[in-house]
């Protein structure tokens, strides 16, 4: 928020005193600056009390705040260290001077003091963020590490549009991934499931074969895919089922012609045994073969619906998920049904949740004047519903988003990839930013946030990033390295990598480096 003289406006209305705003600007021909601040008129103020407006360094705002709110003193010198607990009316020691260096750096400590002991006030006063939600120039703290805060908002100070080094014409920008980065859980799994689950497909039993079978290689899937019995399971004979249940379906469900309701499909242990098996094929494809043949599949079921019918189908299932319980269900084909590949089973991850902070952190980017993209290796049309739908919040525009494509024919989904269109994980999103983004910009982004090997170079392949942002899922390769480096990093006001945590239980980022998985009591730092 800015104040009316253009300067840095504190608001401590979140911090319970009555409303007062504290304006402060930085003095002409000095470089560390003095501030300014006034109180205003109003209810807030003690009846019979003027506006006072005198010159004050950092340890004079708690003279103010101690003089107009004493009940507030205490919170607040504790969260301002021994210059502020000095009590008020003694005389303040002149400011001192530093060099560019030791400035940087004091700064720095001061914002990660501050975020530190803000952590425990903000949890007490059940609020997301000490900072005014009116002042979009500053970060939020919410539930950001206390160490990534302040770096964060180094970066902001550094970068944005306050800082004199920000140039209009060569704005920054920042990349995000989507699925467990911007949101807990993958958002183009959660619609394969819900796509099971309801049956909504556009595709005849041939058109359905098809696009199982397309890139898919022969053969047995890696031994950790077999049967509940432990025997081998192939490509074949898991088709044949699936296959086999998909044109009973359509021959049955209303949906498609028939004359049985969802509810009484899903009662069959024909749909049974599709939903175990086609989702056990996508697992199975995604471990045993290269990732971009397991992340295309899924997208072709696409085929044959329009934008329209895609997007809609997309929204219902990230509302479904939004609404559901972070849970892991185990789903496994009937035994009267063991067909050519036998009794099979896999585990989906159910629920989506929405990472505030990221939601925020975009917001508070745009008002320093830094641009948000999207990189995803989810099909760009589903992330964009996700992005930039308003019921979500994160305001990114379609047209920043980068993500998997399908060609288009009559204004609907085929099943095939754009001949030249990079796939979008991995080493492919590094190319994905430079060929639409720093072919035009002429520069690579400031900041990066990503989760998995799918981020992992993106995170680390461009000079002009300040710092790169890992939510931890414990995870080891690509993303693995990256995290050892944010671990060492820790502490570090120039930190490259930082490591964000999150509880797997709540969907809830924390305060902290560390993370709790699924299933697990304890935070861990690495895999």
């Amino acid at each position: 928020m800015k104040g009316r003289n253009g300067g840095e406006a504190l608001d401590f209305r979140r911090s319970g005193l009555d409303g007062r705003r504290l304006s402060v600007r930085p003095q002409q021909g000095s470089r560390q600056g003095s501030r300014q601040a006034r109180l205003p008129h109003g209810p807030a103020c003690r009846a019979g009390s003027t506006p006072r407006r005198v010159t004050v360094g950092r340890c004079q705002i708690a003279e103010i705040i101690s003089s107009h709110h004493p009940p507030r003193f205490e919170a607040f010198a504790a969260s301002r260290g021994r210059c502020v607990a000095r009590r008020a009316g003694q005389r303040p020691k002149p400011i001192r001077h530093f060099n560019g260096e030791t400035m940087q750096r004091r700064q720095f400590m001061n914002t990660l003091a501050a975020a530190t002991a803000a952590t425990p006030l903000m949890l007490k006063a059940g609020i997301a963020g000490a900072k005014s939600a009116t002042a979009p120039d500053a970060l939020d703290p919410g539930r950001w590490s206390p160490f990534n805060a302040a770096r964060l908002q180094a970066v902001l100070d550094q970068h944005g549009v306050a800082s004199a080094r920000y140039d209009a014409k060569r704005r920054p920008y920042a990349v995000f991934d989507w699925d467990n980065t911007c949101i807990m859980n993958d958002c183009e799994e959660a619609l394969l499931m819900y796509q099971i689950n309801h049956l909504q497909y556009k595709l005849t039993p041939d058109e359905f074969v098809a696009v199982m079978w397309k890139d898919v290689p022969k053969g047995a899937f890696m031994k950790d895919y077999t049967t509940v019995d432990g025997k081998p399971v192939t490509m074949e004979d898991l088709a044949a089922d699936v296959e086999s249940d998909y044109r009973w379906l359509h021959a049955n469900y209303q949906g498609f012609g028939g004359d049985k309701s969802l509810d009484e499909i899903r009662e069959t242990d024909q749909f049974k045994d599709f939903r175990a098996k086609l989702y056990f094929m996508y697992d199975a494809i995604c471990d045993t073969h290269p990732l971009e043949i397991g992340y295309k599949w899924i997208i072709y079921f696409y085929q044959n619906m329009t934008t329209a019918e895609l997007q809609a189908m997309a929204q219902a299932s990230n509302n479904y998920g939004i609404g559901d319980a972070l849970r892991k269900v185990r789903y496994e084909s009937p035994k009267t049904l063991p067909g050519k590949a036998g009794v099979v089973a896999d585990t989906h991850f159910h629920g989506i949740r929405i990472h505030e902070e990221i939601r925020a952190v975009m917001h508070t980017l745009r008002a320093n004047g830094i641009d948000v993209y999207v990189s995803t290796a989810s099909l760009d049309d589903v992330v964009r519903v996700f992005a930039g739908n308003p019921n979500y919040g994160y305001g990114v525009p379609p047209e920043n988003v980068i993500g998997l494509r399908l060609d288009m024919q009559d204004g609907k989904y085929t099943s095939t990839y754009p001949a030249g269109w990079h796939f979008n994980w991995g080493p492919g999103k590094t190319v994905g930013i430079r060929n639409v983004l720093v072919s035009k910009k002429g520069y690579g982004p400031l900041l990066v946030f990503g989760d998995s090997d799918g981020d992992a170079w993106m995170l680390r392949d461009f000079k002009d990033t300040a710092a790169g942002v890992i939510v931890n899922r414990m995870k080891k390769g690509e993303i693995g390295a990256d995290s050892k480096l944010a671990a060492e990093q820790i502490g570090n006001p120039d930190a490259r990598f930082l490591l964000q945590g999150r509880d797997e239980h709540t969907g809830l980022m924390i305060p902290d480096e560390k993370s709790i998985k699924y299933g697990k009591a304890e935070r861990k730092l690495l895999a």
